[in-house]
């Protein structure tokens, strides 16, 4: 009877990973190469992989070399448009459709990481974690599949708003006034408490970028 196979490694989802937790920043340039290296992956799929990313615009070609694509002002802002009115409905169908469990994983999320206040990144993370169970918790897979490609270009900026400081605590409360507000079963207030959550993000994320850091 033959061993069965190892999986193949999904080189797609292993750049977008290293992408996302800045492995790559914006800029750097991709080799396959080193990647099939890094991953233990094949070139083919790693540049299959390369092809699709180029095609959502996550990476963007420098002369022949592909590279890490960096946001704009102008699309920096376009995506915080597009994220905030869907994470709001998300939230709006979390309060009507999420169960018990899923609002008690909420609140244990928003208790959880306030032992990560001292460390943005770990923070950062776990705010992805947080906005995921929302979505997930809004039970309309479209919406999910829509907001994981807003997720993916988010994977772009290169700092997180959670490193400014007092951000973090603020953003935890403003976490857990949405968790409130869904578990209350209030959709027009856990709509309201997320779009106003990630207004205050982007705005907090404007000075950071205004002030040069």
């Amino acid at each position: 009877m033959p061993a069965p196979k190892t999986p193949q490694k999904d080189a797609y989802a292993l750049i977008l990973e290293a992408i996302d937790v800045g492995l790559y920043r914006p800029g750097d340039r991709l080799v396959e190469s080193e990647l099939a290296e890094r991953f233990g992956v094949s070139r083919t799929p790693i540049r299959e992989a390369l092809q699709r990313l180029e095609t959502q615009s996550l990476l963007t070609r420098d002369g022949r070399s592909l590279i890490v694509a960096s946001l704009d002002h102008n699309q920096l802002a376009e995506l915080y448009v597009v994220r905030t009115e869907l994470e709001g409905l998300a939230a709006r169908l979390a309060a009507k459709h999420a169960t018990p469990e899923e609002v008690r994983v909420l609140n244990e999320m928003v208790a959880d990481d306030r032992a990560l206040l001292n460390d943005p990144a770990a923070l950062s993370q776990a705010n992805k974690r947080f906005h995921k169970q929302i979505h997930l918790a809004s039970h309309n897979r479209y919406l999910v599949q829509q907001l994981d490609l807003v997720h993916r270009s988010m994977a772009l900026l290169a700092t997180t708003s959670l490193a400014v400081e007092g951000r973090g605590e603020t953003a935890l409360s403003e976490h857990q006034a949405i968790v409130d507000a869904i578990g209350a079963g209030d959709g027009d207030a856990a709509y309201a408490a997320l779009r106003a959550h990630i207004s205050k993000a982007f705005e907090t994320r404007l000075r950071r970028d205004a002030d040069g850091a």
